[in-house]
């Protein structure tokens, strides 16, 4: 299932923007050894599978689960976005990623998943020259036993 909705979200997310985002890979706690790290393009997205909950299917020979799923949208941070900067439409782009992605990922599904549905955005600051949007989606999923 998670090979499965990780490559078919690496499929969308090149669609958006007609390619704007320039890195996709699994999250491994990347902002936070943002010096340590390979220097990766950005915008960037990183994808974080949560914990998925397992339920067997009645009389069936598989597993329903639900799960979460944070998307890590990184994208440069260029400066001061103050209340009359003549810069602040062009800084605050960054916030446009969050709809544009979701407008990509809408009606996505697979054979071991349902349609990801939109449940929180959190916006991290806590790092000198990026800004981090994390886009955290809800989906059913399966596996057979």
């Amino acid at each position: 299932m998670r090979k499965e909705l990780y490559k078919a979200l690496c499929e969308r997310l090149k669609t958006v923007g007609e390619g704007k985002i320039k890195h996709i890979d699994l999250w491994n706690r990347n902002v936070e050894y943002i010096e340590q790290e390979d220097n990766w393009p950005r915008p960037a997205v990183f994808v974080e599978f949560g914990p998925i909950e397992w339920q067997p299917f009645t009389g069936r020979a598989a597993l329903r689960g639900t799960c979460r799923l944070k998307l890590h949208v990184v994208t440069d941070w260029s400066g001061s976005a103050a209340d009359g900067s003549p810069h602040q439409d062009e800084l605050l782009e960054v916030f446009d990623y969050s709809a544009d992605i979701q407008r990509a990922l809408e009606g996505m599904q697979g054979q071991t998943y349902s349609a990801l549905t939109l449940k929180e955005t959190h916006t991290n600051h806590d790092h000198d020259e990026i800004v981090e949007s994390i886009e955290v989606y809800e989906l059913r999923c399966t596996r057979q036993n």
